[in-house]
């Protein structure tokens, strides 16, 4: 590619920013920028133009217009290749700009905070970052355009060693998109609850963005692909979120199972251990250990216990560890394993571990989404817990004993998981 000449860093999030700056600043770029983003740049070194100075037009409205002018649009949208456009940037004064390092104001952290006021809210929505961003991302065959600082090492050692090409370009110019469509997105989703309420659960036009976090060998079947995708930003603890520590690479039925067994093991305080064949459980059981819940739980039916999913909601300690080794399992999800655990577990180099983390905010939250062929049925997750299961009515003359009752309320949870009708013994 041709050399570097100017670059404009306008950040909000500034993870790495300095060094981006003084790698193009070393590659002989102009740096332009703005407020804070400028600020920080020239406490570290960098010498820097304000985009106020090089366009001769001062910040205005309270910093909302800051880069919307044609110096800096046309020298983003400018093609080099087009004789008509460099001649009208010359007559009109607009130098090129070969680099865009732009993230945006943190419009979701703001309305993510208690109590947010909407004044607040609405002027954390960016309008010159997606501007800037859409415009090089539009013009990416003359424009670098980074919008993910884990982009900065790599963009910086292409552009030091002549090797930027169009499929890097496209790649950038394609996580803009991504990136601004999920920010309006956001915005029109925050929006549309000012209007309809805040106790809107089911939005007119319902926007998801997952992440591909990984491809699967197959689908449900051989003859199907798969892939595995990540909610963003979610913080609830679950198998999406969980950390694999050794075996086979996790099937699409493994996802499903280890997902099941998870959520069940976690509707109880007490330990508790859940075992998972085709999607539904066939051994759940409390314990005062986790061993003494574990044998209990395969031990209601060890046949279909052999080659299941496993799920603790408790760390899997060596005694435990031993048991599950003694025979075969697929999977073990639990929030920790202990070193000794660990080791012994690892003695079985195909079975796959989980670790989830601590169980400490298991607030569930979201929907529940069933894709149909050319639509989507949604409802809330089943969260719903029975807290005094003696209020209910019970039409025979001899009441539940406590000891029922207990065992009712186990049941109570393992029924909402099966897949059909249940019988729990």
């Amino acid at each position: 590619m041709a050399g570097i000449k100017r670059a404009l860093i306008s950040v909000s999030d500034k993870t790495g920013v300095l060094e981006m700056a003084k790698g193009l600043e070393a590659l002989g770029a102009e740096i332009l920028s703005t407020g804070g983003t400028a600020k920080a740049l020239r406490e570290a070194g960098v010498k820097v133009t304000d985009v106020a100075a090089y366009t001769g037009s001062p910040e205005i409205l309270d910093g909302r217009v800051k880069t919307l002018h044609p110096k800096i649009h046309g020298g983003l949208l400018g093609r080099r290749s087009v004789p008509a456009h460099v001649q009208q940037m010359e007559q009109q004064g607009i130098g090129p700009i070969d680099v865009v390092v732009v993230n945006l104001y943190p419009f979701e952290a703001t309305i993510a905070k208690p109590h947010c006021p909407f004044e607040e809210a609405i002027e954390n929505i960016d309008i010159g970052g997606p501007s800037m961003l859409r415009s090089a991302a539009k013009n990416h065959e003359d424009v670098l355009v980074v919008v993910d600082p884990t982009d900065y090492q790599r963009v910086l050692d292409a552009a030091r060693t002549g090797t930027v090409s169009q499929e890097l370009r496209r790649e950038l110019a394609m996580k803009v998109f991504q990136h601004t469509a999920r920010y309006d997105s956001l915005i029109a989703g925050y929006l549309e609850k000012q209007v309809q309420g805040s106790e809107v659960k089911f939005p007119k036009i319902l926007s998801l963005q997952f992440e591909r976090a990984e491809m699967l060998r197959y689908g449900e079947n051989p003859h199907q692909q798969g892939a595995f995708y990540r909610e963003l930003h979610s913080a609830e603890p679950s198998v999406s979120r969980g950390k694999i520590l050794q075996g086979k690479a996790m099937s699409y039925n493994n996802f499903l199972d280890a997902n099941s067994a998870l959520e069940l093991a976690k509707e109880y305080d007490e330990i508790a251990v859940a075992i998972i064949k085709h999607n539904n459980p066939c051994g759940v059981a409390l314990g005062t250990t986790p061993v003494e819940a574990y044998v209990k739980a395969r031990e209601t039916d060890p046949i279909s216990a052999f080659g299941g999913v496993i799920a603790f909601n408790r760390p899997v300690d060596l005694v435990a560890a031993k048991e599950i080794t003694s025979t075969f399992v697929e999977v073990v999800v639990a929030p920790g394993f202990a070193d000794d655990a660990l080791a012994e577990l690892k003695r079985k180099k195909d079975l796959r571990l989980l670790d989830v983390g601590p169980l400490t905010n298991v607030k569930g939250e979201g929907f529940d989404l069933k894709k149909l062929v050319g639509g989507l049925i949604v409802q809330d997750r089943d969260l719903g817990v029975l807290t005094d299961l003696k209020a209910l009515n019970v039409p025979t003359q001899r009441k539940p004993t406590d000891e029922e009752y207990a065992a009712c309320a186990f049941a109570w949870k393992v029924c909402k998981h099966v897949k059909s009708n249940a019988i729990i013994y």
